[in-house]
């Protein structure tokens, strides 16, 4: 049972909905601890290939729970950060934001955490963190540069401004924007579209793409032996899918 959000399991897909819509979703160490626990559930079941985030109400997550820490609540050990996901390392199964509204800080460095982002046109986003003399330590400072450039990330960053889901494809951090009714659904398409797929072949690709990043040369990071490439190449779905092909038909993947 969880408190903080709630879970549903359906065709490979795991849809979590973070349930504090009365602090638009900012979150406190209990909540970030439980959904560390729920993200390796995931990651641990071999019949979840994919899973999408999204929040109850106006906001996707406001990030900390900067009422509760100032009450003097409860610290709960967060070895997964924010969201249970700022701080992983090591989870291959992709995983998509549907952000439906606020994502402000901590809720943004979640958003970033993500392999896509999947934007209500009324979402917004920023890392404010400065103006209240503090920084996005949970991953944005590293992640936005990473992924729009530095300068463009430094005029967010610096500025602590808002920006809108139109301005967030632009920059290139947001996949795609669709009418705010429309987000879960839009985001429940691009999972559908990852899991017709073979599970590992995904795994493999999401593996080599982000430790490929890590690495100084790109002839350095295709020598590189991949344990989760090693595990494709083992897998029934590798023969599989070219069999399907073959013979013309949708393939049967197990994900072994």
């Amino acid at each position: 049972m969880t408190e903080f959000c709630s879970i549903e399991k359906d065709n490979h897909i795991l849809t979590v909905t973070l349930e504090r819509p009365e602090r638009l979703n900012a979150l406190h160490p209990p909540a970030n601890a439980e959904l560390g626990a729920v993200f390796d559930e995931f990651a641990a079941d071999d019949d979840l290939w994919v899973a999408i985030i999204t929040g109850r109400g106006r906001g996707f997550s406001a990030g900390n729970d900067l009422r509760y820490q100032a009450e003097g609540g409860e610290r709960v050990p967060m070895p997964r950060g924010f969201g249970g996901l700022t701080s992983r390392f090591d989870l291959t199964k992709p995983v998509i934001a549907a952000v439906n509204g606020v994502a402000m800080g901590g809720g943004f460095e979640i958003a970033l955490a993500c392999d896509l982002i999947i934007a209500s046109e009324s979402a917004t986003f920023a890392l404010p963190e400065p103006k209240v003399g503090l920084a996005a330590l949970a991953g944005g400072l590293n992640r936005l540069p990473r992924q729009i450039g530095a300068k463009r990330a430094l005029g967010m960053i610096l500025t602590g401004r808002h920006v809108s889901a139109a301005e967030g494809y632009e920059l290139g951090f947001v996949n795609e924007v669709v009418p705010h009714d429309d987000t879960l659904a839009a985001a429940r398409r691009w999972a559908e579209q990852i899991s017709a797929c073979a599970p590992l072949s995904i795994r493999a690709s999401k593996d080599v793409v982000y430790r490929s990043l890590d690495k100084a040369s790109l002839a350095e990071s295709m020598a590189e032996q991949y344990d989760s490439v090693k595990a494709m190449v083992k897998s029934e779905d590798f023969i599989e899918g070219p069999r399907a092909f073959a013979e013309k038909r949708r393939p049967d993947w197990k994900g072994r």
